[in-house]
This record gives structure tokens, sequence and C-alpha cells, in this order.
């Protein structure tokens, strides 16, 4: 009887493995066929990038967050700026349509910097002024600091700069493990229902709202599926690491920085990054935006414009 009963769960524990694994490959179709690519591709050392360019001008490359895409800048900021810039977002690497460089490790910062300015160089994008959101800008330091010749200006956006104390969520421990990875995963890919994917976007841009129309066009499913979220959890388990390797650095930099931070935001805080990054880059200067969140080229595009613009400025490209 013992026997059979073991039998009995190793049958239910493989029938749910099973299901998960079929449920979470038919979402993942699924969101592929609603959020398809929306640029274009080129390989880069072996390695599939994904790239929206648009308008003609002085060059500048656009760097999105963490969990997120080039679709965040697609929503409205691309077209704002193509007015007067010929403007190119990347997908980082394991995020959207651009592949991972590293599938085994996850893809470090300066890594994902080096494949990005790699791309630009290929696409003949002549020094461009590079932007970096959020973990974005963690991956436009790391630019900045190891490839200084190829870039002209730095735009840092509520970016992840310096060591902090507090731990890594207990859901990256999780899914950034090999156990979670195999197990926690899937489950996630298959059974996250869509109301909580909209309360954590909800929660990024708090104070503030998502604008109008943002839940649909983000592509948040793409981020659920299996390969995105373990890449994305291997590069926010090792980015503590490799911020504290990275920010004894910063003085090397010498380009015309503008950083934009909202004192509202909680996710990146303020103090902790922002205002001691701009007394380690000579010259930087230091936006604040009272009231605002996480998002400010949502919350407060027409700051950020302003702050490209000055960038723009600074270094002679206007």
């Amino acid at each position: 009887m013992a026997l059979k009963g073991i039998g009995v769960l190793l049958g239910c524990a493989a029938a749910l493995v099973v299901t998960t694994a079929c449920t979470a490959e038919y979402r993942e179709t699924r969101a592929e066929q609603a959020y398809p690519p929306v640029g274009d591709f080129l390989s880069v050392n072996g390695t599939r990038v994904h790239y929206v360019t648009k308008g003609e001008g002085t060059d500048l490359v656009l760097i999105h967050g963490a969990s997120g895409n080039l679709r965040d800048f697609t929503f409205s900021l691309i077209d704002k700026l193509s007015e007067r810039y010929r403007v190119t977002a990347f997908d980082r690497p394991g995020m959207g349509y651009t592949d991972r460089v590293d599938p085994e490790h996850g893809t470090t910062i300066i890594e994902q910097a080096l494949l990005l300015a790699d791309a630009s160089n290929q696409l003949g994008l002549d020094r461009p002024m590079v932007l970096g959101h959020s973990y974005g800008g963690a991956v436009a330091l790391a630019w900045a600091v190891e490839r200084p010749d190829s870039l002209s200006a730095l735009i840092l956006l509520a970016a992840a700069s310096n060591p902090w104390n507090s731990d890594l969520s207990t859901y990256y421990k999780v899914t950034s493990s090999d156990l979670g990875s195999a197990l926690a995963v899937p489950a996630i890919t298959a059974f996250t229902p869509s109301s909580v994917v909209h309360d954590v976007i909800d929660g990024i841009f708090a104070p503030q709202e998502p604008p109008e129309g943002y839940h649909d066009h983000i592509g948040a499913p793409l981020t659920l599926r299996r390969k995105s979220m373990r890449a994305n959890a291997a590069q926010r388990a090792n980015l503590l690491g490799e911020i504290e390797a990275l920010h004894t650095r910063y003085d090397a930099i010498d380009v015309p920085t503008e950083i934009v931070h909202g004192d509202a935001d909680t996710t990146v805080g303020l103090s902790i990054h922002s205002i001691p990054l701009s007394k380690q880059i000579d010259g930087a200067n230091l936006t604040v935006l009272d009231g605002i969140g996480h998002m400010p080229h949502h919350a407060a595009e027409p700051e950020v414009i302003d702050a490209i613009d000055r960038a723009a400025r600074r270094a002679g490209l206007r």
C-alpha cells in the first residue's frame, strides 16, 4: 500500500509538471503573438539584438530598466524625441527579443554595455548620447566607463548607481536559484493572473499612475516568459556586486552628464543613488523632481526631454 501511495504521488507530481510546462508554453506563444517584435534585428558577435530606430539628427540611445523592454520607450518618448534626434532603443540581453549573452550565468551590466555599444557601432551611430533608466542606467554607466570614446553624453533616469544595504527580495532569491528557476519560474509563467501583473506595474509607477493605454502597450507577458524571467532574475541578483565593483570608477567619466530622479522614488532611492552619483562624476547636473516616482520619462516627460536637450547642448551637439 505504501508503495502504491508513493506511485500515486509521483504520478500526480509528474502530471503537475507536465501541465505547468504546457500551460507556460501556451502563454508564451500567446504573448509573442500579442506582442511581436516592433523593430529590426542585427547580429552582434553572434547575439541577436532587437532595436527600434526613428528620426533624424543627433544619435541618442535608450536603455530600458529591469523587467521591461524597449516598448517602455515606444509608448510616447521616442515619437517626441524623433522630431530632432535619431533615436535608437534596444531590448537589453534576455529581455524583449534580444538574446542573452551568457545564458548559464546571466549577463553582467558590463557585458550588456559592450554588446549595445557594439550594436550601436554596427548601426553607424556616431558617438551617441546614451540614456539609461533604472537598471538600464547601470548599463549606461558601464558603457561610459568601459567605452568612454564611444559616446558623447550621458542621461540617467532614476539610475541604479551606488551600493545599497537592503537584502535581495525573496522573489529574486527564489527565481535566481537553481531550484526556483526549475520549479517556481514555470509556475509563475503558467499561472500568474493579469491582475497581478497590472498591480506590479502600478506599484512601479507609484505615487503616479501609468498613463492610459500603458498596460496594453508595454507587453508585460513577454517578461513572464521563462527565458526572460530567468535572465531578469540573474541580472537583478548579480546587480549589487557589479555596482560595488563599478562605482569606484565613475570619476573616469568625462562626458556631459544629466541625472534626473524623483524624490518620491521608492524603487531606486534618490539619496542612495543619484545624490552621491552627482558628486562622483565631474560636472554632473542633478535634477530632482518633486513628488515624482520611479518612472520620470512618463510622469515628467517634458523635464526628461529638457535634460536630454541640455546634455546635447553641453556636448556641443545642438
